[in-house]
């Protein structure tokens, strides 16, 4: 049986684990004493932090923004994050995240589906852009994140490092 979650989120969150370069991304959403904690790549945080600005920015403003944005404890991830989608229930005025465990080929995981408040997408939004651009800067040359104790590049064969 796969587990399903249906969640109107009292709060949605995201956030690290670890030091910079070695981050681990996590999403929470918690309706009252359910917790849901998943493991998402830094590009899905970006990605998903983009989709909600677009639904947000097609809806009427949103009021007071949620300041609670950090994870609780514990912070171990339920499943890692495959797949997420979004839409704007405009019945409910919320909107809605769809977000798929990440599976092998063929096999069945969970499924939440979170309806979040306009606020908590706005919030959420600018949570996920803090936290990408709170992280190490990219190269000017290939686009990978530069590291401190040096970089590689492939645009340069390693011939020389890039300039930060």
């Amino acid at each position: 049986m796969t587990d399903a979650f249906d969640l109107s989120a009292d709060r949605l969150c995201v956030g690290t684990v670890g030091p910079v370069g070695n981050r681990l991304f996590l999403v929470q959403c918690r309706q009252g004493d359910t917790r849901l904690t998943l493991k998402i790549e830094k590009q899905q945080v970006a990605a998903m932090g983009d989709l909600l600005a677009r639904v947000v920015k097609d809806q009427q403003r949103p009021g007071h923004l949620p300041e609670d944005q950090e994870l609780e404890e514990p912070t171990d991830p339920d499943w890692a994050v495959g797949t997420i989608g979004v839409s704007f229930d405009e019945a409910e005025d919320r909107v809605v995240l769809v977000i798929e465990e990440l599976v092998p080929e063929g096999a069945m995981g969970a499924i939440a589906r979170v309806s979040i408040t306009r606020e908590q997408a706005a919030a959420f939004t600018i949570q996920a852009t803090r936290l990408i651009e709170s992280g190490r800067p990219p190269c000017p040359l290939c686009g990978s994140p530069l590291d401190p104790s040096g970089h590689e590049c492939p645009r340069t064969n390693g011939h020389r490092p890039p300039v930060v």
